[in-house]
């Protein structure tokens, strides 16, 4: 079963997709909300998809909202046909897929369950090559890549800011070794949530 989670300013929408999602085989849509912050609050657990609408009613940016919920699942984000250059970009900031509000559901549905699909493929591949990493390594990855600051990460695990910056250095080097190149915090990110850390 794909769990899916929708994100749109419009309820109506919402309840729509929601009940629709409950006719198709193999798909539930497990959470929703109408704001980031309301999402990322009641969820419980990491879903397959993440249904992004790029303009939300309460203001947030559009690629920050991506970014925040990246470390919840994998984002598909939804956006009219005048903001093209605009999906190109949350595709570049880590979306996995950008489709226009023109398409019908029928795409929104072959449209998750490929990303599902890649994402099971990709997790397969990647137990070979998950790097073993001690508990304090782990405990500094998932702190900081939540969106913690480094000294936040330290405090929060009980390190000086000086030893969790050797920690990351260390995580970045076994993921290396690994043949996962990471750079930034958006790479750790993507790391913990590819390996549901």
């Amino acid at each position: 079963m794909i769990s899916v989670g929708v994100v749109n300013a419009d309820q109506m929408l919402l309840d729509g997709v929601g009940a629709w999602l409950r006719l198709v085989d193999g798909i539930r849509m497990t959470a929703s909300s109408r704001t980031v912050d309301g999402f990322l609050r009641d969820l419980a657990f990491p879903l397959d998809v993440i249904v992004l609408s790029l303009f939300l009613t309460d203001g947030s940016d559009p690629l920050d909202n991506l970014r925040r919920l990246l470390f919840a699942g994998r984002v598909l984000t939804v956006g009219d046909g005048a903001c093209e250059k605009l999906g190109e970009q949350t595709l570049l900031a880590g979306a996995s897929a950008y489709l226009t509000s023109e398409h019908g559901l029928g795409v929104l549905v072959s449209t998750i369950r490929g990303i599902a699909k890649a994402s099971d493929e990709a997790g397969l591949q990647q137990l070979e090559r998950r790097p073993n990493l001690a508990p304090q390594e782990r405990a500094v990855l998932v702190a900081y890549a939540s969106g913690l600051t480094l000294a936040a990460a330290a405090r929060q695990i009980g390190v000086q800011p000086v030893t969790a910056k050797n920690y990351l250095a260390r995580v970045k080097e076994k993921y290396r070794q690994a043949g996962r190149p990471t750079f930034t915090k958006l790479d750790l990110a993507a790391r913990v949530r590819e390996d549901d850390l």
